[in-house]
């Protein structure tokens, strides 16, 4: 008997986990693939390969991952550089540690996009405040991050992409 995505219960449903690399932070953002709205979910401040692996890992089993999409920084000529040869070399380590498919998207202007968005949400809610003086931020914008947030745009790309690459099957 098939379910429609309603009647899927949450351990049922799998997601889809964008990575946005940095050599300081790596910024993540997850979608439910029947939703397959994304969403910044965290940034991991970088500790070191394996414990940034180990916590990636940990994430990936919690939130019932089934493929890692991460962002390729190439430049704005379409050329990779030394960050981009990088970030292919984290994205097979993620591929071989951790097991699940991995796919490299563009990701050029992610972080502007990002940077964009923030500076208007963060206004918007700064000038709520001042408005409503008693009332506490929200945890969840507090917490969002360029590097999440750019995540989350990577993957929005890659959703949307898809989405249209199927409909002109």
């Amino acid at each position: 008997m098939t379910r429609t995505p309603t009647e899927l219960s949450t351990s049922e449903r799998r997601s889809i986990l964008a990575v946005d690399y940095g050599r300081a932070r790596i910024g993540l953002a997850l979608a439910d693939s029947e939703t397959r709205m994304a969403q910044p979910l965290s940034t991991l401040e970088r500790i070191n390969r394996n414990e940034d692996m180990r916590r990636l890992r940990e994430l990936v089993r919690e939130h019932r991952v089934k493929r890692i999409i991460v962002g390729l920084p190439l430049r704005l000529d379409g050329t990779r550089g030394e960050m981009a040869e990088e970030v292919e070399r984290f994205a097979q380590r993620v591929r071989k540690q951790i097991g699940v498919s991995v796919e490299m998207v563009d990701e050029r202007l992610t972080s502007w996009e990002a940077e964009r968005w923030l500076e208007e949400v963060q206004g918007r809610f700064i000038h709520e405040e001042k408005l409503a003086s008693s009332r506490k931020p929200r945890k969840a914008q507090a917490k969002m991050t360029v590097d999440a947030v750019a995540a989350a745009v990577i993957l929005r790309e890659y959703l949307e992409r898809q989405k249209s690459s199927a409909e002109n099957i």
